[in-house]
C-alpha cells in the first residue's frame, strides 16, 4: 500500500451525515508522490470531499486540485500542468468476485475496496492526480523536434502496400 499521501478517515467515524474533509499534501508529501508518477514536480495538491455511509458502503464525492511541473515526452522541456478532477467513489468491504456479472447505472461509482478499518482519502485524491496528468505530454517544440528528428506525423504516414491508395481509387470511381 502507498503511504506517501496517506489520509485515513476510520470507518466508525463515518455516519449517514454528510460531512465535508479537506486535505492538502505538504511538500515532502508532494515530492514523493511526484517521485512515484515520474513527473517533474507537484506544487500544490488539495481535495475537498463530501463522506457518508448508506446502505452499500461510503459514499466519497468532490474535487481534486493542484498544480503539476511534467517533462514534454519529447523534449523534456517542463510544463505546467493544472488539475481540476471530479471525484465519485463508493468504498466497499468486499468487491465483486471475479467473473461475476454487475449491472452498471449511468450514474454508478467508481469501487475501491475497503482495507482495514479506514478509507484513505489521501491515496483516493493521489489515484486521482495519478489519472489526470497527461502520460505522453507534449510541449510547443515537440512537433519540431519529431520532425528534425525523421520522425514524420500519422497525417504524413503513406503505406507503402498494394491497398495503400485503395481508398482514394474507390472514391474517384463513384
Amino acid at each position: 500500500m502507498n503511504t506517501e499521501f496517506s489520509r485515513p478517515e476510520r470507518l466508525d467515524t463515518i455516519g449517514e451525515r454528510e460531512r465535508i474533509v479537506e486535505i492538502v499534501a505538504n511538500e515532502a508529501e508532494r515530492a514523493a508522490l511526484a517521485k512515484r508518477f515520474a513527473i517533474v514536480s507537484i506544487a500544490r495538491l488539495e481535495a475537498r470531499f463530501t463522506i457518508r455511509r448508506d446502505d452499500s458502503g461510503i459514499l466519497v464525492k468532490g474535487r481534486v486540485t493542484g498544480a503539476a511541473v511534467q517533462a514534454c515526452s519529447v523534449t523534456d522541456e517542463p510544463l505546467d500542468t493544472q488539475i481540476d478532477e471530479p471525484v465519485a467513489l463508493r468504498f466497499v468491504q468486499q468487491l465483486v468476485a471475479e467473473g461475476d456479472e454487475v449491472e452498471l447505472s449511468d450514474d454508478a461509482l467508481d469501487v475501491v475496496a475497503i482495507v482495514g478499518g479506514a478509507i484513505d482519502l489521501g491515496e483516493a485524491a493521489a489515484d486521482t492526480l495519478a489519472l489526470a496528468i497527461d502520460p505522453f505530454p507534449r510541449g510547443p517544440n515537440a512537433a519540431a523536434a519529431l520532425a528534425a528528428a525523421g520522425v514524420i506525423s500519422e497525417d504524413e504516414f503513406r503505406p507503402a502496400n498494394a491497398f495503400a491508395d485503395l481508398k482514394a481509387q474507390m472514391a474517384a470511381k463513384r
